[in-house]
């Protein structure tokens, strides 16, 4: 019989979540006496005061009154920064044992899926095709430094230790670890750099991706292991830091290049302790000594004492000349060990991860138009009054060469640099540790022409262009533009040699963070589904091979929730010979942070595209009459959040009521919290990223479900409530939208702030959002046939529920601090207001965390 998962979790989870906590709120970890006793009591009157309609302001000062009555403000604004250091910790303890507990929680077998996915394929006659499909599919995931992730490097190290002691069942060595926890900051004095962010994310590449990938491309290379073994794209790492320049001033070409040399020294690392390991066990003639001097070199390139550069070649070459051998002489004797650290080695190359360059169209049209103006002999003077054909021509044809060094403006000679430092990186570590060019906020095809203008004028000239050039379509309408905008470069005679010598393939990016900020929940799914189908139907055509890149965030509102749901749903009109993501602060160390997650999490990846391409399943396509209720679900959802979005108080609200003005203050990213300079906020430059983390710190999650109600409600109406219904049964893509929204408003909680039900400024708006999500959450569970969200999903579910009931103190306190900034500003004599703000910031931290993917 199987175990069934609630109480899996029940177990491993809460009971013991119980038991550590119980030591962990004993520990004398403040100078306000008993905070940690007092946090369960705070918990309850903050549970008991909301279902009373009691506001923040009231139940934290009844608490006070009750329990610590002799305090002056200052102590207890002492004592509520305690409320937030405990709850941060016991936010903390539940990573700890959920990720202890994950191999019964998830069910992890004996027998991987994909495994199991191979042997179906040999009993069904699907074993040449699986064959073919491992040597040219590929799965590639991206890290990427978003202000999310605010753990120092020693917290990390706590946290990673504290899961080990709780898996083996060592409450002492636990508990130890909870007090040095309670006494390690967890924030940071100063912004890191972003060099300081390539440095965190390494360690994941080294301690987690490099065993991780290994394991899972050794499971598939037992059933198919000439092609496993040719493919260099089965697995691969993307990373941002040091490299994304979109609105980073702190990124520079000298970053770029110490990242990229960060990251083959990461490998060369992990290389080195491979080959001492081989060393132990194939200590035979004609082996060992091969070995010892692959280590000498290895050695002297990480002491900086090379006597000759490490060439991959040459590294690979003697691999292959070592299994030769162990064939030959040895009767293969450990030759899995060698194969295995060989496949390693043609994955990650000398690079580890590839660098992406990204940078915004509208700095990349500056900058051209800079170069124009200094050097008018490049381009015809005229060009952008030429017809279309004519401007796409000169742009891909331009050669010629332009100084970075001549430019004043450092933004102008950083990014004129960049395009010459992907060519020096390439040299140094291979093509692949810098081959791709991002465009963010690409309207048409001819932002991506001025880049590869720019490419020839900044160090390329005539020589082969071994770089893609990757647009990234973000808002509604660029979406539904995207087809034609590739169209229209793909008909150009000079962009078909680049793609020519590109192995006639294009990658896409595709934007769900700003989708979702501009067009809402659904619209933004639908307009990037719809957006993929057409891209596919116009590459084909073109004979070209259309590869999505998915810029994903961490919440459902940013795209996120289950991957292998999103991807398992796309029908045959949809390319998916790749599958390509972001990944991005808490989500890097919730899916990846231990070696059991990152392997599930990949292998899931990989077997939803496998499977898309192997398998025929009806649940994937959508018919007529399917599409078209999308689209008019889709279509009545953006007119609702798109007439919410234009309410004349709606970034008023953001700015006044919620914490978006408070991320800039937390030191936890390089890059600022809005593009440009503009003092005033304007919501084309706010950043998708403090955008939903706002609405997240208010637990009214708006971007992940507003307007889904009101496009549900509409098709009732209508007499067309029966069709939804039957589209959730019947359509996998519609059952992955509703189950991810349903994760954003599981983690709703408005009682939180009802208070603002009243106010005379904002009331009204707050009505509007609470009547949506209630309507939202009605017509959702009653097309799924639910008695309760994620009813089907206990393991999230139970989490989710979890984590809100700890961290309700701690929003309840931050909550507290808006409402007494709030009297400041309205006049209200206020000495401790610094303080207030201060609260207010670093209450940030654990509900981020504790929702895992909240930003």
């Amino acid at each position: 019989m199987i175990e069934p998962v609630s109480r899996i979790f029940e177990e491993l989870v809460e009971l013991n979540f119980q038991l550590y906590n119980s030591l962990f709120l004993t520990l004398p970890l403040d100078a306000v006496e008993q905070t940690g006793m007092l946090l369960p009591l705070l918990g309850e009157a903050c549970a008991r005061g909301f279902a009373e309609g009691k506001d923040p302001a009231q139940i934290i000062g009844e608490f006070l009154e009750v329990h610590k009555p002799t305090l002056t403000e200052e102590e207890q604004i002492q004592f509520l920064f305690k409320v937030i250091q405990y709850v941060e910790r016991q936010v903390v303890l539940i990573d700890a044992l959920e990720d202890a507990a994950y191999s019964r929680i998830h069910r992890l077998g004996s027998k991987s899926p994909l495994g199991q996915l191979a042997e179906y394929a040999r009993d069904n006659d699907l074993g040449d095709r699986l064959a073919q499909l491992l040597e040219n599919f590929g799965v590639r995931v991206v890290l990427t430094a978003h202000p999310t992730q605010f753990y120092p490097g020693q917290v990390l190290a706590i946290i990673s230790d504290l899961t080990e002691a709780i898996s083996q069942g060592h409450p002492p060595a636990a508990r130890d670890m909870l007090q040095q926890l309670g006494n390690t900051p967890f924030f940071q004095q100063e912004k890191p750099t972003p060099y300081d962010e390539a440095v965190l994310l390494t360690w994941y590449l080294g301690n987690i991706f490099y065993q991780g990938i290994g394991e899972i491309v050794d499971q598939l290379a037992e059933h198919h292991p000439e092609q496993v073994t040719r493919n260099r794209e089965l697995i691969s790492i993307g990373f941002w830091p040091g490299g994304d320049r979109d609105g980073n001033p702190f990124v520079t070409t000298q970053t770029t290049l110490k990242v990229a040399a960060k990251l083959r020294y990461t490998v060369i690392t992990c290389y080195h302790q491979n080959i001492r390991a081989l060393k132990r066990r194939l200590s035979f003639r004609g082996t060992y000594k091969r070995l010892e001097e692959l280590e000498l070199l290895l050695h002297e390139e990480l002491t900086e004492t090379p006597e000759r550069r490490l060439d991959l070649d040459h590294l690979l070459a003697e691999l292959d000349v070592i299994e030769e051998v162990l064939i030959k002489d040895h009767q293969g004797l450990y030759l899995e060990q060698l194969q295995s650290f060989r496949r390693k080695v043609r994955l990650f190359g000398l690079h580890f991860a590839s660098l992406d360059i990204r940078q915004d169209s509208r700095v990349i049209a500056a900058t051209l138009e800079a170069v124009m103006q200094q050097r008018r002999d490049l381009l015809p003077p005229n060009i952008f009054e030429l017809k279309w054909d004519q401007q796409m021509d000169c742009l891909l044809s331009c050669r010629g060469h332009v100084d970075p060094a001549e430019f004043s403006d450092p933004v102008i000679q950083d990014t004129l640099a960049s395009f010459g430092v992907i060519r020096e990186i390439q040299l140094l570590n291979g093509e692949r540790a810098a081959h791709r060019y991002i465009i963010s906020n690409c309207r048409d095809a001819s932002d991506m022409a001025k880049v590869h203008a720019l490419f020839r004028l900044c160090g390329w000239a005539d020589t082969e262009l071994t770089v893609d050039i990757i647009p990234l379509f973000e808002t509604v309408d660029d979406l539904q533009r995207a087809g034609a905008s590739m169209a229209s470069i793909y008909g150009n005679r000079h962009y078909q040699q680049h793609l020519a010598r590109r192995r006639n393939r294009q990658t896409v990016m595709l934007g769900f963070s700003d989708g979702t900020k501009d067009g809402g929940y659904l619209m933004a799914n639908w307009a990037i589904y719809r957006a993929k189908e057409d891209l596919t139907a116009i590459s084909r055509q073109s004979g070209v091979e259309v590869v999505f890149f998915d810029g994903r965030g961490g919440p459902p509102a940013r795209g996120g929730g289950d991957t292998y749901l999103f991807y398992a749903a796309l029908g045959r009109r949809i390319e998916s010979t790749q599958i390509q993501m972001t990944v991005q602060g808490q989500s890097i160390s919730t899916f990846y942070g231990i070696r059991d997650a990152a392997v599930h999490n990949l292998s899931q990846l990989l077997l939803a595209g496998l499977e898309n391409n192997l398998l025929e399943r009806s649940d994937r396509e959508l018919n007529t009459e399917q599409r078209d209720l999308l689209e008019t679900l889709a279509e009545s959802s953006y007119r609702s959040y798109d007439a919410f979005k234009k309410h004349p108080l709606f970034l008023p609200y953001l700015e006044e009521m919620s914490t978006l003005n408070y991320y800039g203050m937390t030191n936890i990213g390089s890059r600022p919290t809005k593009r440009g300079g503009a003092r005033k906020l304007a919501f084309e430059d706010l950043r998708a990223i403090p955008f939903v983390g706002a609405w997240s710190q208010l637990k009214q999650n708006v971007p992940g479900f507003y307007g889904l109600g009101s496009a549900l409600l509409e098709q009732e109406k209508l007499g067309n409530f029966a069709n939804c219904i039957q589209l959730y049964k019947r359509s996998r893509f519609f059952r992955a939208l509703i189950a991810n929204s349903m994760q954003s408003m599981i983690k709703t909680n408005f009682e939180l702030t009802r208070y603002m039900e009243n106010d005379p400024r904002f009331g009204e708006l707050w009505r509007n959002l609470h009547d949506e999500f209630v309507l939202s959450r009605e017509m959702v569970l009653r097309i799924s046939g639910q008695s309760e969200l994620l009813a089907d999903n206990p393991r999230s579910r139970m989490s989710i529920q979890l984590r809100e009931r700890v961290v309700l103190p701690l929003l309840t306190v931050q909550q507290y601090a808006l409402m007494r900034i709030q009297q400041a500003r309205q006049g209200e004599d206020m000495p401790h207001l610094a303080q207030y703000e201060k609260m207010v910031m670093r209450s940030l931290f654990g509900n981020i965390n504790a929702s895992r993917n909240s930003a």
